[in-house]
């Protein structure tokens, strides 16, 4: 009976533990209500198909997380990695030869983002610790901007892309948390606006604020003849351009919205079009919960493992100039292509990056 007794009372005091340890949680998050578009239908362009499947790995030696890839002028890969597909504590900027050999190139100590080469081959980044660094051939890490001009931190930058004049344009998703799963959580909740885009001048050493704001700003790309730059606002399935010359220089429009999934990493082709890389399809239950705070407190107040999870998903676009979604490619199955954090084209194929995977997805283009 005395066992019973004990068994009980352990049973209540970790139930009570779990109830206040839920209600700390969903005190922390600060909800705003917005209701998304109603998701498009899969028909025409967006019609779902098996175009991935033909996906090859380059797999990086136990290492996750490749956000994002750059090339170098040797058609070598470099990528920034983390330690595990939960533990983002540790990292490096791995080098992946074209025979497919993996080396460290930079140990960073933190989760590279954001990369891309400038015209000396420094490699232009953004760290989760740091905010946006170069670093040389050597591997010698450079700060160039921890903050903007107003003395707002960049604590968790995204994503860079640098214009035929060596300017720098890069994302923030936020200056008041930083980089873990819990704060990305918060961030998609709570649909407030943070982070933003900015531009950083080598020569002056400047920083400014393109975009002030952001919905979970991630991928940046700056189009052909420098006329604009694009930058991605995950949590509302869009894109948005900011002007760079002409009439409407300095002024903010939609590119794209209303997209199928959640749109992560943005580049361009040398076309002039661009590829727009997706984490995931659109959650239906994510679109049914965010017009409504309180029920979002709930379940972010929830332990992680009873939380929603990513889906696998293979998702990519080729999208115009202008906008105009060209062609769709798709891993319906997740088994190939589980999510396209980014897209680095290079010599016909494109190389496929994401957060939670441990390596390097490699496609050839028709």
């Amino acid at each position: 009976m005395r066992i019973k007794a004990n068994i009980k009372t352990l049973s209540a005091l970790m139930m009570m533990g779990f109830i206040a340890g839920a209600t700390f949680q969903s005190c922390s998050l600060k909800p705003l209500s917005w209701t998304p578009p109603i998701k498009p239908e899969l028909v025409g362009v967006l019609a779902e198909n098996e175009l991935l499947s033909t996906t090859q790995w380059i797999d990086l030696n136990g290492w996750y997380g490749p956000e994002d890839i750059a090339t170098d002028k040797k058609g070598n890969l470099y990528c920034g990695v983390h330690n595990s597909r939960t533990d983002f504590t540790d990292g490096r900027i791995l080098k992946i030869d074209t025979s497919g050999h993996v080396t460290v190139f930079c140990n960073t100590g933190a989760w590279v983002t954001g990369l891309h080469f400038d015209k000396n081959e420094n490699l232009i980044a953004c760290d989760q610790k740091r905010g946006l660094i170069s670093v040389d051939k050597k591997g010698v890490i450079t700060i160039l901007a921890s903050h903007d001009e107003h003395g707002k931190p960049f604590l968790i930058p995204n994503d860079v892309d640098i214009a035929s004049d060596g300017m720098i344009y890069f994302s923030n998703t936020s200056s008041k948390v930083t980089f873990s799963r819990k704060n990305v959580r918060k961030i998609l909740f709570e649909v407030k606006p943070d982070g933003g885009l900015y531009s950083y001048n080598r020569k002056t050493n400047e920083v400014k604020t393109l975009i002030d704001s952001s919905f979970f700003g991630n991928g940046v790309a700056v189009s052909q003849n420098d006329e604009f730059v694009l930058m991605v606002d995950l949590t509302k399935y869009r894109v948005v351009k900011y002007w760079l010359k002409g009439d409407k220089k300095g002024q903010t429009e939609i590119f794209l919205e209303n997209l199928p999934g959640f749109p992560n990493g943005i580049s361009r082709r040398n076309d002039g079009s661009f590829w727009l890389g997706f984490t995931t399809r659109r959650d239906d239950m994510l679109d049914k919960i965010q017009p409504k705070p309180f029920l979002k407190k709930i379940i972010f107040g929830l332990p992680f493992w009873l939380q929603p999870k990513q889906e696998p998903y293979g998702l990519i676009m080729n999208v115009s100039a202008t906008g105009v979604i060209l062609k769709t490619y798709y891993d319906t199955t997740g088994k190939l292509v589980s999510e396209a954090s980014s897209i680095e084209e290079h010599d016909g194929y494109i190389y496929l990056g994401g957060d939670l995977i441990g390596h390097i997805g490699k496609y050839k283009l028709d």
